[in-house]
């Protein structure tokens, strides 16, 4: 075979492998992109699995394992979307009824004195008016809490940080609800391990004093006469942490799953007890100090919710004064 034959097929031989690799290659990118689109009609909630993926591979197969990867994590976000949206969807209808029953309680017993006008007894009159006011704040209340928290989600409501007190604060709040646990008789006090009473937070006072109200209302609500309520602060080198751990009726642990992001009904066989957005409007509020909002219970034995803040830059050394200190000795 003369040297031209021989190049000849060798060429052929050269572009026939070619074409076979092109054809190989073309082949698992196909297949590749068919499990992409039934990735996508299927919902994107199931991830993929493609053949011959494989993160030591080639470029294909390491392809692969990266849509595999994605394909994972776009599920997860489809199914915590998907249940957003049902939690979302429970707390509309459960804010909704809660809305519906003080509107139609106060307009029952404005019509009635309406109707009854002149002819009720004055003690009997005034009972009315004051269930009708009672309702109007429990209405007014539901309505400034769905208010706040659709402010604090389209993030309208930012944090104005200043440096302060952790134990300032959780004595202040505690004076605040002192009247009320004694009331349902709860023993309720602030307290901080050693060291703490130095530790400043860099937060907005007002949005951590929302919390701390929030939960302590949610706590007071749920811990039986003789309990106790404790406002609990402290700190490390990275962050500020406060809690309200409370000796209640604790939290089944079927309830803990969505419960920064659901409803909170109102207890119906305590008088004058009342549900809200107190635990959602908390967590969106921790989560703009980027902290977190965590709850540790036991049914039967009270709850733990703990949430930490940033820390504040440590107060400056106070000048020494040398003269006074020249005279002194």
């Amino acid at each position: 075979m003369n040297p031209f034959d021989m190049a000849m097929v060798a060429l052929a031989s050269g572009a026939i492998a070619a074409l076979y690799v092109s054809w190989r290659a073309s082949r698992r990118l196909k297949r590749l992109a068919d499990a992409v689109d039934a990735f996508a009609r299927g919902g994107c909630t199931e991830p993929l699995h493609v053949a011959g993926a494989d993160a030591g591979g080639d470029e294909i197969d390491r392809l692969a394992a990266h849509v595999e990867q994605m394909s994972a994590r776009i599920g997860k976000q489809f199914a915590e979307i998907e249940r957003g949206v049902d939690r979302r969807r429970e707390l509309l209808a459960n804010v909704s009824h809660d809305l519906r029953t003080p509107l139609a309680s106060m307009q029952g017993y404005l019509e009635l004195l309406l109707l009854r006008h002149g002819s009720l007894p004055p003690a009997e009159e005034r009972n009315y008016l004051e269930t009708a006011v009672r309702h109007g704040e429990r209405l007014g209340r539901l309505v400034g809490d769905l208010f706040e928290l659709t402010r604090l989600e389209a993030a309208e409501a930012l944090p104005q940080p200043e440096a302060f007190s952790l134990a300032e604060l959780a004595q202040d709040v505690a004076q605040k609800f002192a009247l009320d646990a004694r009331a349902r008789k709860v023993d309720l006090r602030a307290a901080g391990g050693e060291g703490s009473a130095a530790i400043r937070a860099q937060a907005d006072i007002g949005m951590v004093e929302r919390v701390l109200e929030n939960l302590l209302d949610n706590a007071l609500r749920h811990t039986p006469p003789g309990g106790s309520v404790t406002i609990e602060f402290g700190g490390d080198a990275q962050r500020a942490r406060m809690a309200v751990r409370d000796s209640g009726c604790g939290i089944p642990p079927a309830e803990l799953a969505g419960i920064f992001d659901r409803y909170d009904r109102a207890d119906r066989s305590v008088p004058g007890a009342q549900g809200g957005l107190g635990l959602a409007i908390a967590q969106r509020i921790v989560r703009l100090h980027g902290g977190e909002l965590s709850v540790a219970s036991i049914a039967g034995a009270g709850s733990c919710f703990a949430f930490d803040l940033p820390l504040a830059a440590p107060r400056p050394a106070a000048p020494v004064d040398r003269c006074t200190e020249r005279m002194s000795s």
